[in-house]
């Protein structure tokens, strides 16, 4: 037997971990891979935001106002609408040439952004950017999935919550110091470095592409989502705004959704390959997390699209003050997201931070609700850093609730459907608060002229309310009136998203918590899935893979711990080996042990001393009682292990596989081949 690592006494227990190997990539690697999917995160988000300030700029320049928000809506409509393409390709192809593809594609598209001559180019080249950027949105995400355990990837998904708060500010900003300094256009070159760069890590560091034979590809289900969401998107983007909502036009976008909908339904469930696998909707955690982020998404991208107007119109801030003045908002997201994430990691649980999160979320927007033309700066900073600190509890959580819970072919296809339906809530949210907000206001303003109002020659109420500069020019009496209207509209809006949001913590209560695996689907079950969904021997196969990766002395540290007995490794070890071979001699079990005698015999004098282990009349160790007790705490706790590792195929609902992992348990637990020698950490280590 071993040494000790404290010379015999009891070990020191660790938190309690699945039983699994390291991650497939080097930890120093993996964080260049980190680095790599995070800049392609980073120029996809920002090019949803850094667009806002210089669009004045772009209108000025190329004309076509007239078509001013399709800038904004092209590059939307083609992200949201090809998310689920790429997920899906990603599990049918690998995801390594996607990410690649994907930057590539987001790279032409910035280039031809910025050289565009006329606002319909523009138009046309935003939505090649949005079609890399929904790759590099969901790839970046499902990629994390590949090369870093469920357990471990807590650390890593909140950092990329907190890139979605970093880019909703500085794209503002960064966007106003290239018109101010440089050139618009320099708005869309600043994606090229930053690209190439991702581009360059990516393809040296990142090693996971598995190409599965001939994909077999859903043109049809492709072409009908494709379709719907196209019709989703632009009711949603232009209904109450360039359409009424009881319009012809806004009517025939609502009919052809359904019906094309309807025909996915229809394709999906005869496709070999879904491009959005209908059987996901029938995992209770895909279809709770699909619900959250749906009315997160409604909340947070339809409220929180109001704050710089107020900020400008109501408190008198510039375009790049009111930016500044969301980084308390940020600061919440950035240190709750990461937070959680290290939370999350060292914990091995998630349910409590959406429930949590959006509790916070709802407070936070009822503290905006709250606020008027009176509020002080500090009092809006605190209620923005608690809404932000909410939202960075919630974003990146759910996305790794699905990855745990589903197949590791559908990774992708679920990391992506998370994704989509967070944008789809956005895009339904901007479009309804805007429909409230602009009833709310035309209301107030109607008031204030039968109250009296009196305007200046020549003004139209309509257009002093959408313009903060013809705003500044009212006089004394009509600007406050106005600035009060203004207040109250978004006191409104604000309201209303805190119930909304209370519904997505009603909804947080029925997520279901599955342990966190601690190793990669793809390391231990994809043989399985990939060859037989009832085949129990590819499952054996797979776990008997992660005993062969494992450290023995680290995995008697976790079951000893799950099983909380008082034993050290070594003693437990040597419980487990007489179980197997005694009542035995020692100097036979040191010979099949393959251990020094004299080691042999130290612990098994702690043994005899503790109770766990007798000699018999003949001189043999054999277990008493207690030792047996130990051993089948051991191995039942071996087994819990294991079950987490295959938590995704429900052991309780399989009564082979619940066989087998008792059988593993217990192979994996006394087999010879898997001793300690050379495995325990020196002294001092």
């Amino acid at each position: 037997m071993p040494e000790s690592r404290g010379g015999g006494g009891t070990t020191s227990s660790p938190q309690v971990e699945t039983a699994a190997g390291p991650p497939t990539q080097r930890p120093q690697k993996l964080w260049l891979i980190f680095t790599g999917l995070m800049l392609g995160m980073l120029v996809a988000a920002l090019d949803q935001t850094i667009v806002s300030t210089a669009l004045p700029t772009i209108v000025g320049d190329l004309g076509g106002l007239n078509h001013l928000s399709w800038v904004v809506t092209a590059y939307l409509l083609a992200s949201t609408v090809s998310t689920p393409l790429w997920g899906k390709l990603g599990d049918l192809i690998g995801r390594k040439t996607l990410f690649q593809a994907s930057i590539v594609i987001f790279l032409i598209g910035s280039v031809l952004c910025g050289i565009a001559q006329n606002m319909g180019e523009l138009i046309a080249f935003r939505g090649i950017q949005g079609l890399g950027g929904g790759g590099l949105m969901v790839l970046s995400q499902a990629i994390i999935g590949d090369v870093v355990p469920p357990r471990e990837r807590g650390r890593y998904t909140g950092l990329f919550g907190a890139v979605f708060g970093v880019t909703s500010v500085a794209g503002p900003l960064l966007g106003g110091f290239f018109v101010d300094n440089l050139s618009w256009r320099w708005v869309f070159y600043i994606n090229l470095p930053i690209g190439a760069l991702a581009l360059i890590v990516i393809a040296f560091a990142l090693h996971t592409d598995v190409t599965r034979g001939k994909p077999r590809i859903d043109y049809s289900g492709i072409v009908l989502l494709a379709a719907a969401t196209t019709c989703l998107v632009l009711l949603s983007t232009f209904g109450g705004t360039t359409y009424p909502w009881l319009s012809g036009e806004i009517i025939g976008l609502g009919v052809a959704a359904v019906i094309l909908l309807a025909l996915f339904v229809v394709v999906e469930r005869r496709a070999a390959e879904p491009v959005l696998p209908l059987h996901l909707f029938a995992q209770p955690i895909f279809r709770i997390t699909a619900a959250i982020g749906f009315v997160v998404g409604f909340a947070m991208m339809g409220a929180l699209s109001f704050l710089p107007l107020f900020m400008q119109v109501v408190n008198g801030a510039s375009p790049t003050e009111s930016g500044l003045r969301l980084l308390p908002m940020m600061a919440g997201l950035l240190i709750a997201s990461i937070g959680s994430g290290q939370l999350i990691t060292r914990w091995g649980r998630y349910k409590i931070f959406p429930i949590v999160g959006t509790a916070v979320m709802a407070v936070g927007m009822f503290l905006l609700s709250r606020m008027d033309e009176f509020t002080t700066t500090t009092a809006s900073s605190l209620s923005m850093f608690v809404f932000g600190f909410g939202l960075g509890l919630v974003m990146q959580v759910i996305v790794l609730a699905v990855q745990n819970s589903v197949d590791y072919r559908d990774l992708g296809a679920a990391t992506s459907g998370a994704t989509f339906f967070r944008s789809i809530g956005g895009s339904f949210g901007a479009a309804i608060f805007g429909t409230i907000f602009n009833a709310r206001l035309n209301g107030h303003i109607e008031q204030a002229r039968t109250s009296g109002l009196q305007l200046p020659p020549g003004v139209d109420p309509k257009s002093v309310a959408s313009s903060p500069d013809a705003l500044a020019k009212l006089p004394p009496a009509a600007h406050q009136t106005f600035i009060h209207a203004y207040a109250q509209s978004l006191q409104t809006v604000f309201l209303i998203a805190s119930i909304i949001i209370v519904a997505a913590f009603v909804l947080s209560l029925f997520l279901k918590e599955i342990p966190l695996r601690q190793a990669t689907s793809a390391d231990t079950l994809d043989a399985y899935r990939n060859a037989s969904r009832s085949s129990v021997e590819e499952v054996e196969r797979a776990l008997t893979q992660i005993a062969h990766r494992e450290n023995g002395w680290a995995r008697y540290e976790r079951m000893i711990a799950r099983a909380d007995v008082d034993i050290s490794v070594p003693c437990a070890f040597g419980l487990v080996q007489l179980d197997h071979f005694g009542p035995i001699e020692d100097t036979a079990l040191a010979k099949k042990l393959h251990e020094p005698i004299d080691s042999v015999r130290k612990y098994a004098a702690q043994l005899q001393d503790a109770g766990h282990a007798a000699t018999d009349a003949e001189g043999r160790l054999a277990l008493t009682a207690s030792g047996h007790d130990i051993v089948e705490r051991l191995v039942d706790a071996r087994r819990e292990l294991l079950a987490q590792v295959t938590a995704d195929l429900s052991p309780e609902e399989h009564a082979e596989l619940t066989a087998l992992l008792r059988k593993m348990a217990r192979l994996t637990t006394d087999t010879t081949r898997d001793h300690l020698v050379g495995e325990a950490p020196r002294h001092g280590a």
